[in-house]
Protein backbone atom coordinates (compact mmCIF):
# COMPACT_ATOMS: atom_id res chain seq x y z
CA UNK A 1 0.00 0.00 0.00
CA UNK A 2 2.85 2.42 0.74
CA UNK A 3 4.35 3.29 -2.65
CA UNK A 4 0.44 3.65 -4.30
CA UNK A 5 -0.50 6.09 -0.98
CA UNK A 6 2.98 7.83 -1.91
CA UNK A 7 3.11 8.07 -5.33
CA UNK A 8 -0.58 9.57 -5.17
CA UNK A 9 0.26 11.86 -2.02
CA UNK A 10 3.30 12.74 -4.90
CA UNK A 11 1.34 14.87 -7.13
CA UNK A 12 -1.45 15.78 -4.82
CA UNK A 13 1.19 17.60 -2.62
CA UNK A 14 3.30 18.90 -5.35
CA UNK A 15 0.60 20.65 -7.42
CA UNK A 16 -2.88 20.70 -6.53
CA UNK A 17 -2.05 21.15 -2.92
CA UNK A 18 0.14 24.01 -3.17
CA UNK A 19 -1.50 25.81 -5.74
CA UNK A 20 -4.81 25.88 -3.39
CA UNK A 21 -3.05 26.65 -0.22
CA UNK A 22 -0.57 29.32 -1.62
CA UNK A 23 -3.71 30.46 -3.73
CA UNK A 24 -6.05 31.01 -1.32
CA UNK A 25 -3.58 32.37 1.28
CA UNK A 26 -2.52 34.97 -1.51
CA UNK A 27 -6.36 35.70 -2.55
CA UNK A 28 -7.39 35.94 1.43
CA UNK A 29 -4.39 38.36 1.68
CA UNK A 30 -5.40 40.89 -0.80
CA UNK A 31 -9.21 40.74 -0.03
CA UNK A 32 -8.94 41.55 3.72
CA UNK A 33 -5.78 43.91 2.87
CA UNK A 34 -3.42 41.79 4.77
CA UNK A 35 -5.05 40.96 7.79
CA UNK A 36 -2.76 39.24 9.41
CA UNK A 37 -0.40 42.09 10.12
CA UNK A 38 -2.93 44.63 10.18
CA UNK A 39 -4.96 43.05 13.13
CA UNK A 40 -1.43 40.99 14.30
CA UNK A 41 -1.84 43.47 17.77
CA UNK A 42 -5.33 43.18 18.15
CA UNK A 43 -5.84 39.51 18.06
CA UNK A 44 -1.98 39.48 20.57
CA UNK A 45 -4.10 41.58 23.09
CA UNK A 46 -7.37 39.87 23.13
CA UNK A 47 -5.71 36.65 23.72
CA UNK A 48 -3.02 37.49 26.62
CA UNK A 49 -5.34 40.40 28.11
CA UNK A 50 -7.78 37.55 29.21
CA UNK A 51 -5.10 34.70 29.56
CA UNK A 52 -6.78 31.99 31.85
CA UNK A 53 -6.23 28.60 32.64
CA UNK A 54 -10.20 27.96 34.20
CA UNK A 55 -12.34 29.29 31.51
CA UNK A 56 -15.10 27.02 33.33
CA UNK A 57 -18.12 25.30 31.72
CA UNK A 58 -20.10 27.76 29.11
CA UNK A 59 -23.57 27.52 28.59
CA UNK A 60 -24.09 26.37 24.92
CA UNK A 61 -20.45 27.05 23.80
CA UNK A 62 -16.84 27.32 25.07
CA UNK A 63 -14.34 30.73 26.04
CA UNK A 64 -12.70 32.41 23.44
CA UNK A 65 -9.28 31.32 24.96
CA UNK A 66 -10.71 27.48 25.21
CA UNK A 67 -11.43 27.46 21.83
CA UNK A 68 -8.16 29.00 21.03
CA UNK A 69 -6.26 26.43 23.16
CA UNK A 70 -8.35 23.67 21.57
CA UNK A 71 -7.43 24.53 17.86
CA UNK A 72 -3.39 24.78 19.15
CA UNK A 73 -3.94 21.78 20.48
CA UNK A 74 -4.87 20.52 17.03
CA UNK A 75 -2.03 22.50 15.59
CA UNK A 76 0.73 22.18 17.67
CA UNK A 77 1.17 18.36 18.00
CA UNK A 78 3.72 15.80 16.21
CA UNK A 79 3.43 18.03 13.18
CA UNK A 80 5.70 20.40 14.89
CA UNK A 81 8.47 17.87 16.14
CA UNK A 82 8.19 14.93 13.84
CA UNK A 83 6.33 16.69 10.56
CA UNK A 84 8.92 19.67 10.92
CA UNK A 85 12.46 17.36 11.25
CA UNK A 86 10.79 15.22 8.33
CA UNK A 87 10.53 18.56 5.93
CA UNK A 88 14.11 19.32 6.91
CA UNK A 89 15.50 15.87 5.98
CA UNK A 90 13.87 15.54 3.48
CA UNK A 91 13.28 19.06 1.33
CA UNK A 92 16.56 20.72 3.47
CA UNK A 93 16.80 23.48 6.17
CA UNK A 94 14.90 25.50 3.33
CA UNK A 95 12.16 23.72 3.86
CA UNK A 96 11.61 25.42 7.06
CA UNK A 97 11.25 29.10 4.45
CA UNK A 98 7.86 27.67 3.13
CA UNK A 99 6.74 26.66 6.25
CA UNK A 100 7.08 30.21 7.18
CA UNK A 101 5.58 31.69 3.78
CA UNK A 102 2.86 28.91 4.18
CA UNK A 103 2.29 30.16 7.51
CA UNK A 104 1.89 33.76 6.97
CA UNK A 105 -0.43 33.32 4.39
CA UNK A 106 -2.59 30.64 6.22
CA UNK A 107 -3.11 33.41 8.94
CA UNK A 108 -5.61 35.13 6.34
CA UNK A 109 -7.11 31.96 5.36
CA UNK A 110 -7.46 30.37 8.74
CA UNK A 111 -9.22 34.34 9.41
CA UNK A 112 -11.56 33.62 6.90
CA UNK A 113 -12.31 30.01 7.92
CA UNK A 114 -12.97 31.76 11.66
CA UNK A 115 -14.95 34.25 10.07
CA UNK A 116 -17.45 31.81 8.27
CA UNK A 117 -17.53 29.48 11.10
CA UNK A 118 -18.68 31.81 13.64
CA UNK A 119 -21.55 33.68 10.59
CA UNK A 120 -22.83 30.27 9.70
CA UNK A 121 -22.81 28.71 13.24
CA UNK A 122 -26.09 27.00 14.36
CA UNK A 123 -27.76 27.07 18.07
CA UNK A 124 -30.46 24.78 18.73
CA UNK A 125 -33.39 25.05 21.28
CA UNK A 126 -31.11 23.84 24.30
CA UNK A 127 -29.02 26.65 23.50
CA UNK A 128 -26.31 24.04 22.13
CA UNK A 129 -23.74 25.56 19.30
CA UNK A 130 -22.85 23.84 16.20
CA UNK A 131 -20.45 25.11 13.37
CA UNK A 132 -17.82 24.56 11.44
CA UNK A 133 -16.59 24.23 7.67
CA UNK A 134 -19.77 21.57 6.65
CA UNK A 135 -22.16 24.54 7.33
CA UNK A 136 -20.39 27.16 5.11
CA UNK A 137 -20.12 24.50 2.48
CA UNK A 138 -23.70 24.76 2.31
CA UNK A 139 -23.72 28.20 2.73
CA UNK A 140 -21.50 28.59 -0.35
CA UNK A 141 -23.59 26.12 -2.38
CA UNK A 142 -26.94 25.49 -1.42
CA UNK A 143 -27.90 22.42 -3.00
CA UNK A 144 -27.19 19.11 -4.03
CA UNK A 145 -23.61 20.06 -4.88
CA UNK A 146 -23.08 21.87 -1.44
CA UNK A 147 -24.85 18.22 0.48
CA UNK A 148 -22.36 16.67 -1.19
CA UNK A 149 -19.27 18.80 -0.61
CA UNK A 150 -20.55 18.93 3.05
CA UNK A 151 -20.86 15.17 3.27
CA UNK A 152 -17.13 14.41 1.40
CA UNK A 153 -15.52 16.69 3.73
CA UNK A 154 -17.04 15.12 7.25
CA UNK A 155 -16.02 11.90 5.45
CA UNK A 156 -12.26 13.09 5.27
CA UNK A 157 -12.37 14.55 8.37
CA UNK A 158 -13.43 11.48 10.46
CA UNK A 159 -11.28 9.40 8.57
CA UNK A 160 -8.12 12.12 8.52
CA UNK A 161 -8.19 13.24 11.94
CA UNK A 162 -10.53 11.00 14.20
CA UNK A 163 -8.50 7.99 12.61
CA UNK A 164 -5.55 8.65 10.66
CA UNK A 165 -4.15 11.21 12.44
CA UNK A 166 -4.66 9.88 16.03
CA UNK A 167 -2.81 7.24 14.58
CA UNK A 168 0.14 9.22 13.79
CA UNK A 169 -0.08 10.80 17.03
CA UNK A 170 0.19 7.93 19.11
CA UNK A 171 3.10 6.29 16.47
CA UNK A 172 5.10 8.86 16.85
CA UNK A 173 4.33 8.90 20.87
CA UNK A 174 5.44 5.14 20.84
CA UNK A 175 8.36 5.14 18.60
CA UNK A 176 10.04 8.40 21.11
CA UNK A 177 8.92 5.83 24.25
CA UNK A 178 11.17 3.18 22.43
CA UNK A 179 13.52 5.43 21.81
CA UNK A 180 13.67 7.35 25.12
CA UNK A 181 12.65 4.68 27.96
CA UNK A 182 12.89 1.67 25.91
CA UNK A 183 9.13 0.91 26.25
CA UNK A 184 7.26 -1.34 23.74
CA UNK A 185 4.79 0.02 21.16
CA UNK A 186 2.02 -1.66 22.12
CA UNK A 187 1.74 -0.98 25.96
CA UNK A 188 2.33 2.66 25.24
CA UNK A 189 -0.58 2.36 22.65
CA UNK A 190 -2.57 0.53 25.45
CA UNK A 191 -1.96 3.56 28.09
CA UNK A 192 -2.59 6.21 25.52
CA UNK A 193 -6.11 4.43 24.27
CA UNK A 194 -7.33 4.45 27.61
CA UNK A 195 -6.60 7.80 28.89
CA UNK A 196 -7.96 8.93 25.72
CA UNK A 197 -11.41 7.26 25.54
CA UNK A 198 -11.85 8.11 28.77
CA UNK A 199 -11.43 11.83 28.07
CA UNK A 200 -13.23 11.62 25.03
CA UNK A 201 -16.54 10.34 27.26
CA UNK A 202 -16.42 13.70 28.82
CA UNK A 203 -17.34 15.69 25.86
CA UNK A 204 -16.21 19.01 24.35
CA UNK A 205 -16.33 20.73 27.74
CA UNK A 206 -13.94 18.12 29.36
CA UNK A 207 -11.51 18.66 26.59
CA UNK A 208 -11.88 22.33 26.13
CA UNK A 209 -10.72 22.23 30.32
CA UNK A 210 -8.07 19.83 29.61
CA UNK A 211 -6.75 21.91 26.47
CA UNK A 212 -6.83 25.17 28.31
CA UNK A 213 -4.33 23.94 31.10
CA UNK A 214 -2.32 21.50 29.43
CA UNK A 215 -1.55 23.76 25.74
CA UNK A 216 0.02 26.49 27.78
CA UNK A 217 1.97 24.63 30.26
CA UNK A 218 3.09 22.19 27.31
CA UNK A 219 4.04 24.88 25.03
CA UNK A 220 6.26 26.95 27.55
CA UNK A 221 8.36 24.02 29.02
CA UNK A 222 9.20 22.76 25.81
CA UNK A 223 10.49 26.49 24.14
CA UNK A 224 11.93 26.67 27.69
CA UNK A 225 14.26 23.47 26.52
CA UNK A 226 14.49 24.48 23.22
CA UNK A 227 15.95 27.84 24.46
CA UNK A 228 18.30 26.20 26.64
CA UNK A 229 19.85 24.41 23.72
CA UNK A 230 19.71 27.84 21.71
CA UNK A 231 21.81 29.30 24.49
CA UNK A 232 24.59 26.73 24.42
CA UNK A 233 24.87 26.94 20.66
CA UNK A 234 24.37 30.47 20.27
CA UNK A 235 27.14 30.57 18.19
CA UNK A 236 25.52 28.10 15.80
CA UNK A 237 22.77 30.08 15.58
CA UNK A 238 23.33 32.61 12.68
CA UNK A 239 24.17 29.82 10.44
CA UNK A 240 21.54 27.78 11.71
CA UNK A 241 19.24 30.73 10.08
CA UNK A 242 21.44 31.65 6.79
CA UNK A 243 20.71 27.94 6.24
CA UNK A 244 17.14 28.33 6.24
CA UNK A 245 17.02 31.11 3.52
CA UNK A 246 20.15 30.00 1.79
CA UNK A 247 18.58 26.47 1.16
CA UNK A 248 15.21 27.52 0.80
CA UNK A 249 16.20 28.69 -3.11
CA UNK A 250 19.41 26.37 -3.72
CA UNK A 251 17.98 23.22 -1.91
CA UNK A 252 20.28 21.09 -4.41
CA UNK A 253 23.25 21.71 -2.46
CA UNK A 254 22.48 20.21 0.38
CA UNK A 255 19.51 17.71 -0.76
CA UNK A 256 20.82 16.82 -4.18
CA UNK A 257 19.49 16.27 -7.74
CA UNK A 258 19.17 18.91 -10.03
CA UNK A 259 18.02 22.87 -9.29
CA UNK A 260 14.09 22.19 -10.36
CA UNK A 261 13.55 19.11 -8.64
CA UNK A 262 15.13 20.00 -5.44
CA UNK A 263 13.41 23.49 -5.43
CA UNK A 264 10.34 21.54 -5.98
CA UNK A 265 10.75 18.66 -3.28
CA UNK A 266 11.42 21.41 -0.43
CA UNK A 267 8.32 23.68 -1.63
CA UNK A 268 6.24 20.74 -1.06
CA UNK A 269 7.90 19.64 1.86
CA UNK A 270 7.12 22.85 3.23
CA UNK A 271 3.49 23.06 2.07
CA UNK A 272 2.41 19.75 3.02
CA UNK A 273 4.57 20.12 6.56
CA UNK A 274 3.10 23.19 6.70
CA UNK A 275 -0.38 22.04 6.28
CA UNK A 276 0.08 19.01 8.66
CA UNK A 277 1.39 21.79 11.59
CA UNK A 278 -0.77 24.59 11.36
CA UNK A 279 -4.26 23.20 9.93
CA UNK A 280 -4.90 26.67 7.66
CA UNK A 281 -7.15 26.01 4.95
CA UNK A 282 -7.34 21.91 5.96
CA UNK A 283 -11.35 23.17 8.02
CA UNK A 284 -10.53 21.56 11.14
CA UNK A 285 -9.57 24.21 13.74
CA UNK A 286 -12.82 26.54 12.60
CA UNK A 287 -14.79 23.90 14.24
CA UNK A 288 -13.41 25.10 17.79
CA UNK A 289 -13.76 28.96 16.99
CA UNK A 290 -17.19 28.07 15.65
CA UNK A 291 -18.32 27.36 19.39
CA UNK A 292 -16.53 29.83 21.06
CA UNK A 293 -18.98 32.69 22.98
CA UNK A 294 -17.81 35.96 22.08
CA UNK A 295 -19.67 38.92 21.34
CA UNK A 296 -18.66 39.50 17.54
CA UNK A 297 -17.09 37.29 15.54
CA UNK A 298 -14.06 39.37 14.64
CA UNK A 299 -13.14 38.90 18.23
CA UNK A 300 -12.57 35.26 17.81
CA UNK A 301 -11.07 35.65 14.42
CA UNK A 302 -7.98 37.75 15.42
CA UNK A 303 -7.50 34.90 17.96
CA UNK A 304 -7.64 32.15 15.27
CA UNK A 305 -5.03 33.90 13.30
CA UNK A 306 -2.64 33.76 16.53
CA UNK A 307 -3.02 30.28 16.41
CA UNK A 308 -1.28 30.00 13.68
CA UNK A 309 1.57 32.32 14.58
CA UNK A 310 2.36 30.43 17.71
CA UNK A 311 2.36 26.91 16.57
CA UNK A 312 4.80 27.87 13.30
CA UNK A 313 6.30 31.03 13.99
CA UNK A 314 7.37 30.19 17.63
CA UNK A 315 6.92 26.27 18.57
CA UNK A 316 7.74 24.62 14.79
CA UNK A 317 10.98 27.54 14.59
CA UNK A 318 12.16 26.08 17.70
CA UNK A 319 12.18 22.82 16.48
CA UNK A 320 14.09 23.32 13.18
CA UNK A 321 16.46 25.89 14.90
CA UNK A 322 17.57 23.01 17.45
CA UNK A 323 17.66 21.03 14.89
CA UNK A 324 19.64 22.85 12.05
CA UNK A 325 21.91 24.04 14.82
CA UNK A 326 22.92 20.69 16.39
CA UNK A 327 22.70 18.21 13.47
CA UNK A 328 23.74 20.77 10.00
CA UNK A 329 26.71 23.18 10.93
CA UNK A 330 29.64 23.17 12.17
CA UNK A 331 30.10 19.99 9.96
CA UNK A 332 26.86 17.73 11.47
CA UNK A 333 26.01 14.85 11.28
CA UNK A 334 23.60 16.07 8.83
CA UNK A 335 25.82 18.89 7.01
CA UNK A 336 26.28 16.28 3.65
CA UNK A 337 22.56 15.42 3.50
CA UNK A 338 20.57 12.15 5.04
CA UNK A 339 22.50 9.79 7.03
CA UNK A 340 22.74 6.15 8.28
CA UNK A 341 20.89 6.41 11.94
CA UNK A 342 19.29 9.19 11.56
CA UNK A 343 15.31 9.50 10.71
CA UNK A 344 12.62 12.00 11.30
CA UNK A 345 11.62 10.17 14.26
CA UNK A 346 14.81 10.43 16.10
CA UNK A 347 16.01 14.27 14.72
CA UNK A 348 14.92 15.98 17.69
CA UNK A 349 16.00 13.21 20.37
CA UNK A 350 19.70 13.51 19.21
CA UNK A 351 19.61 17.13 18.75
CA UNK A 352 18.92 17.61 22.58
CA UNK A 353 20.81 14.89 23.36
CA UNK A 354 24.03 16.91 22.19
CA UNK A 355 23.31 19.35 24.75
CA UNK A 356 21.69 18.11 27.60
CA UNK A 357 22.96 13.99 28.60
CA UNK A 358 22.39 11.65 25.58
CA UNK A 359 19.18 10.17 28.14
CA UNK A 360 17.88 13.09 29.39
CA UNK A 361 17.63 14.78 26.10
CA UNK A 362 15.76 12.35 24.84
CA UNK A 363 13.64 11.51 27.49
CA UNK A 364 12.28 15.34 27.73
CA UNK A 365 11.75 15.06 24.03
CA UNK A 366 9.78 12.21 24.30
CA UNK A 367 7.97 13.78 27.43
CA UNK A 368 7.19 16.63 25.65
CA UNK A 369 5.97 14.70 22.06
CA UNK A 370 3.75 12.67 24.62
CA UNK A 371 1.76 16.33 25.91
CA UNK A 372 1.60 17.70 22.35
CA UNK A 373 0.59 14.46 20.23
CA UNK A 374 -2.40 13.56 23.44
CA UNK A 375 -3.25 17.01 22.67
CA UNK A 376 -3.81 17.04 19.75
CA UNK A 377 -5.23 13.65 19.90
CA UNK A 378 -8.40 15.47 22.32
CA UNK A 379 -8.86 17.82 19.71
CA UNK A 380 -8.77 16.08 16.54
CA UNK A 381 -11.17 13.45 18.15
CA UNK A 382 -13.48 16.35 18.86
CA UNK A 383 -13.59 17.75 15.58
CA UNK A 384 -14.39 14.46 14.11
CA UNK A 385 -17.12 13.80 16.22
CA UNK A 386 -18.64 17.17 15.52
CA UNK A 387 -19.04 15.81 11.86
CA UNK A 388 -20.05 12.48 12.80
CA UNK A 389 -23.15 14.21 14.69
CA UNK A 390 -23.87 16.33 11.19
CA UNK A 391 -23.66 12.64 9.37
CA UNK A 392 -26.07 10.32 11.03
CA UNK A 393 -29.89 11.18 12.49
CA UNK A 394 -29.06 8.07 15.88
CA UNK A 395 -26.64 10.69 17.07
CA UNK A 396 -25.75 8.22 20.35
CA UNK A 397 -25.06 4.84 18.55
CA UNK A 398 -22.57 6.93 15.65
CA UNK A 399 -20.77 8.23 18.52
CA UNK A 400 -20.33 5.31 20.49
CA UNK A 401 -19.37 3.64 17.53
CA UNK A 402 -17.19 6.50 16.37
CA UNK A 403 -15.32 6.87 20.30
CA UNK A 404 -14.94 2.81 19.95
CA UNK A 405 -12.92 2.28 16.76
CA UNK A 406 -11.39 6.18 17.40
CA UNK A 407 -9.41 4.35 20.31
CA UNK A 408 -9.01 1.15 18.45
CA UNK A 409 -6.99 3.12 16.02
CA UNK A 410 -5.03 5.13 18.29
CA UNK A 411 -3.73 1.38 19.90
CA UNK A 412 -3.06 0.32 16.34
CA UNK A 413 -1.46 3.46 15.47
CA UNK A 414 1.43 2.73 17.91
CA UNK A 415 1.94 -0.31 16.25
CA UNK A 416 2.12 -0.17 13.05
CA UNK A 417 4.62 1.10 10.14
CA UNK A 418 5.63 5.31 10.66
CA UNK A 419 5.68 5.85 7.01
CA UNK A 420 2.36 4.32 6.31
CA UNK A 421 0.81 6.23 8.98
CA UNK A 422 2.12 9.43 8.13
CA UNK A 423 0.96 8.91 4.26
CA UNK A 424 -2.36 7.97 4.82
CA UNK A 425 -3.10 11.00 7.01
CA UNK A 426 -1.45 12.82 4.17
CA UNK A 427 -3.73 11.42 1.67
CA UNK A 428 -7.07 12.26 3.64
CA UNK A 429 -5.60 15.82 4.92
CA UNK A 430 -5.29 16.88 0.93
CA UNK A 431 -9.04 15.40 0.45
CA UNK A 432 -10.31 17.48 3.23
CA UNK A 433 -8.72 20.82 1.62
CA UNK A 434 -10.27 20.46 -1.73
CA UNK A 435 -14.16 21.12 -0.80
CA UNK A 436 -12.72 23.51 2.23
CA UNK A 437 -10.86 25.74 -0.06
CA UNK A 438 -13.79 25.83 -2.48
CA UNK A 439 -16.17 27.02 -0.33
CA UNK A 440 -13.50 29.80 1.28
CA UNK A 441 -13.31 31.39 -2.29
CA UNK A 442 -16.83 31.58 -3.07
CA UNK A 443 -17.63 33.13 -0.11
CA UNK A 444 -14.19 35.37 -0.06
CA UNK A 445 -16.72 38.34 -0.44
CA UNK A 446 -18.12 37.60 2.75
CA UNK A 447 -14.86 37.44 4.66
CA UNK A 448 -13.72 41.27 3.10
CA UNK A 449 -16.85 42.51 4.03
CA UNK A 450 -16.41 40.79 7.74
CA UNK A 451 -12.80 42.32 7.71
CA UNK A 452 -13.93 45.92 7.15
CA UNK A 453 -16.21 45.91 9.62
CA UNK A 454 -13.95 44.05 12.22
CA UNK A 455 -11.50 47.21 11.24
CA UNK A 456 -14.19 49.75 12.15
CA UNK A 457 -15.22 48.28 15.18
CA UNK A 458 -11.46 48.65 16.83
CA UNK A 459 -10.94 51.90 15.27
CA UNK A 460 -14.26 53.24 17.11
CA UNK A 461 -13.36 50.97 20.17
CA UNK A 462 -9.76 52.77 20.73
CA UNK A 463 -11.32 55.90 19.73
CA UNK A 464 -13.53 56.31 22.66
CA UNK A 465 -10.59 54.78 24.92
CA UNK A 466 -8.77 57.66 24.28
Amino acid sequence: MLPFVRTVNGYLADYILIILLIGTGIYFTVRTRFVQIRCFGEGMKKVFGSFSLHGGKQQGGISSFQALTTAVAAQVGTGNIVGACGAILTGGPGSIFWMWIIAFLGMSTIYAEAVLAQKTREVDANGNVAGGPVYYIRKAFPNGFGKFLAGFFSVAIILALGFMGCMVQSNSIAESCANAFGISGWAVGIIIAAVAALTFIGGVHRIASVTEKLVPLMTCLYLLGGLIILIARIQYLPAALGMIFRYAFAPQAIIGGGVGAALKTAISQGAKRGLFSNEAGMGSTPHAHAIAKVEKPHDQVVVAMIGVFIDTFIVLTMTALVVISCLYVDNGPLAAGAADGIAKTNMAQLSFGMVFVEGLGSAFVAICLLFFAFSTILSWNLFGKLNVQYLFKNKNVALLIYAIVATVFIFLGSLLSNDLVWELTDFFNYLMVLPNAIALIALGSLVASAAKEGEAAWKSQNAKKN
